[in-house]
């Protein structure tokens, strides 16, 4: 590898910087952005719990999938051990975010 590349590496953006830039793209203050994120968590969590689907066009589908009940196995102890199903959520990008993350247009 050559010594003249250097890595930088990008931070996460954290809940104030994601307000900070909301409310600047909006032109709100920074408390009514503050509302406005809280209420759309919350109306999707409760979308979730009611195990509806989210479509944000343009962007992609928030959905909850169900996992059956499966029986692993602890490599360590060689017990094995039932999980229980559970609800898991899932994110399916549409296909201009996937080309974006591939590399592409």
């Amino acid at each position: 590898m050559p010594k003249n590349l250097t890595y930088t590496q990008l931070q996460d953006m954290n809940n104030k910087d994601f307000i900070s830039v909301l409310s600047e793209r909006t032109g709100y203050d920074q408390k009514d952005t503050q509302k406005l994120v809280n209420n759309i968590i919350t109306a999707m969590s409760d979308a979730f719990i009611t195990d509806n689907s989210i479509i944000v066009p343009n962007f992609g589908v928030f959905e909850t999938k169900k996992k059956m009940e499966r029986i692993i196995v602890n490599p360590s102890t060689g017990q094995r051990m039932l999980v229980p199903p559970k609800l898991v959520l899932n994110f399916k990008p549409n296909q201009t975010w996937k080309d974006k993350l591939k590399g592409g247009r």
